[in-house]
């Protein structure tokens, strides 16, 4: 894995309208922020799996929260992969996992492509003759109860900088109906805009891929349909992805991965807005199984299966017989000291941060 800077880029003045929301872009002259992407060789042996699974040791200053943004997790990947553990003070030396280590969705593998229970977003570069294929992958935080986003395909079919925000109608009602009577009816440009710095508006109606005012909350149920980001994975994405990229949103809970001979599965908690949701989840990822499988494959080990599945264990984990226990691969990795500054409270805005932490 390895965090990448962009350069500077150019913007345009462009005003926007769509039905219930309408988003302003104001002249800059050029966007300047450092941005940070979690970038993999895609596999060419036939496994679809990328990255690695790592073991840190937190200091007294760090949060678990602090860690996930550093690794480009999000909240609901940290946590579930140290169950029990305190998210604001892990404690001195405290083995924190980092589950860096990803199933990758469902080719084809183009564009980008959102798995909304798995909370991630992959970026697939467009190939260029005698360079490597790659991936990009970024934490999301995905639609609270009640404003599914769209499953599909569709496309990239505008990008703003600096976008403004006149707050639809029906999410005024809601905020008020929370008790926030003087919740805003709009947002200038600027850090605190819910909209982020960076939009990318999607074909679907109202849906954008965005940054975020509120970047602590990317792997949580935080959005109204839209697709949020940490905002430097927005300033690094935002450059990139040009209008026409093909968007993919899928409903995958159950993930099957193949590496060297190992059979492994991946499942998170289904997000109960889509048909099939309510159906059993072991059914689910016995369909998986067996809809991947291949004459290769080691012989499965079903008693593991079932407590991945109950565990709901977003962390990939080899299920044929014989294959190590996630215990037993997370005490074969050798710690290393995390060392990097706590975010702060100056980086819970829509603004990427200064500088790598």
């Amino acid at each position: 894995m390895k965090y990448i800077m962009h350069s500077p880029s150019p913007t345009t003045v462009i005003v926007r309208s769509v039905p219930g929301l309408h988003v302003l872009v104001l002249l800059l002259a050029w966007w300047v922020a450092p941005g940070w992407g979690a970038t993999f060789s895609l596999p060419t042996d036939g496994s679809n799996l990328v990255g690695r699974l790592q073991v840190v040791t937190a200091d007294a200053h760090n949060t678990l929260l602090d860690i996930a943004r550093h690794y480009d997790l999000g909240y609901d990947e940290i946590t579930h992969a140290n169950p029990g553990m305190s998210v604001w003070l892990p404690g001195e030396g405290t083995p924190v996992v980092v589950p860096t280590e990803f199933i990758l969705p469902p080719q084809p593998w183009v564009g980008i492509v959102v798995n909304i229970p798995q909370r991630r977003l992959y970026y697939f570069p467009r190939h260029k003759a005698n360079e490597v294929a790659t991936v990009v992958t970024f934490p999301i935080g995905i639609a609270r109860p009640g404003w599914p986003t769209p499953l599909g395909s569709t496309r990239i079919i505008a990008k703003y900088k600096d976008p403004a925000w006149i707050v639809p109608k029906d999410i005024q009602a809601e905020h008020r109906r929370q008790g926030e009577a003087n919740f805003p009816d709009y947002f200038p440009p600027g850090p605190n805009n819910p909209m982020g710095m960076l939009a990318l508006e999607t074909g679907f109606s109202q849906i954008f891929i965005h940054g975020t005012n509120r970047p602590w909350g990317v792997g949580m149920e935080v959005s109204h349909g839209c697709v949020h980001l940490y905002p430097e994975n927005a300033a690094y994405l935002f450059p990139k992805v040009p209008a026409g990229t093909p968007v993919r949103i899928i409903n995958q809970p159950v993930l099957v991965g193949y590496r060297k001979h190992q059979l492994y599965l991946s499942v998170s908690t289904p997000v109960g807005e889509y048909p099939g949701d309510q159906d059993s989840l072991l059914m689910r990822t016995i369909d998986a199984i067996s809809q991947s499988r291949s004459q290769d494959w080691p012989t499965i080990d079903w008693d593991r299966v079932r407590q991945v599945v109950d565990a709901k264990r977003i962390v990939p984990i080899p299920v044929n017989i014989g294959a190590p226990s996630l215990d037993s691969l997370i005490a074969s990795i050798k710690p290393e000291h995390y060392g990097y500054e706590p975010y702060g409270i100056e980086a819970n805005d829509a603004s990427p941060p200064d500088a790598p932490h």
